[in-house]
């Protein structure tokens, strides 16, 4: 998917960029691989390839939950940004705070962000875990959303408890989606969320399969979660 494609395919989906997000985008694509020559941010380098696995996959959750009826937005474990930059590109209005458990990659997203001049983002460098048991962020955000980061009953456990009640916790997925669903189930209801909407569809051009599934926070998280550094990888809730 080349720059032209992306335009038009976002187009297509009701989304019309300015010629400042154009020009972000093809920024965000240049630091990106200049970067990743430092330090691992990303395997895919290839301009077609970032722009349909990366940024177009990243906004595919706006196609189905409405980023214009929210403000504050978490993104956890976001490696280089992804998903919530190029979701913030296109929403210039939210207030985007990202956690990472590695402080070169937040230097790598300050960077980036002052360089896209995005206001309203916020950094931390830290453990989910311990991020999630922070006061000053613990169920303070209309919406948490991770890609790629764990399977959903460990993902949910780092996302859960950072939701506000009437919030949303959005979890962009693979094919193997329905079936880490399936495994979720106890997790999800433990912590507080129910499923709201999911969606099956698939990127174009090369055709692989996504799910989205959409949560509603519908009570508090229980106060134990989210468990110690390493715990829920280690010990799903069952």
């Amino acid at each position: 998917m080349n720059e032209q494609q992306f335009i038009e395919a976002l187009k297509d989906k009701g989304i019309e960029l300015s010629d400042k997000q154009v020009a972000q985008f093809k920024k965000y694509f240049e630091l990106l691989v200049e970067w990743n020559e430092k330090m691992n941010l990303t395997a895919i380098t290839d301009l077609e390839g970032v722009y349909l696995k990366h940024f177009y996959d990243s906004i595919s959750a706006s196609f189905y939950f409405d980023f214009t009826q929210v403000t504050t937005v978490c993104d956890v474990g976001a490696g280089a940004g992804f998903p919530s930059i190029p979701i913030k590109i296109c929403f210039p209005h939210l207030q985007v705070t990202i956690v990472d458990s590695l402080n070169k990659r937040i230097t790598f997203l300050n960077h980036l962000s002052e360089t896209l001049q995005l206001d309203g983002m916020h950094f931390v460098h830290a453990r989910a875990e311990e991020f999630g048991q922070n006061v000053s962020y613990r169920e303070q955000f209309d919406v948490v959303t991770a890609r790629a980061v764990a399977r959903l009953s460990v993902l949910s456990e780092l996302c859960v408890p950072l939701a506000k009640q009437g919030g949303y916790f959005v979890a962009l997925k693979a094919a193997a989606g329905p079936e880490e669903l399936k495994d979720a189930k106890k997790a999800l209801n433990t912590l507080g969320v129910t499923l709201k909407e999911e969606y099956s569809f698939s990127l174009p051009v090369e055709e692989s399969e996504r799910t989205l599934y959409v949560f509603d926070k519908i009570k508090g998280t229980p106060k134990k979660y989210p468990r110690k550094p390493g715990v829920p990888n280690k010990t799903p809730i069952q």
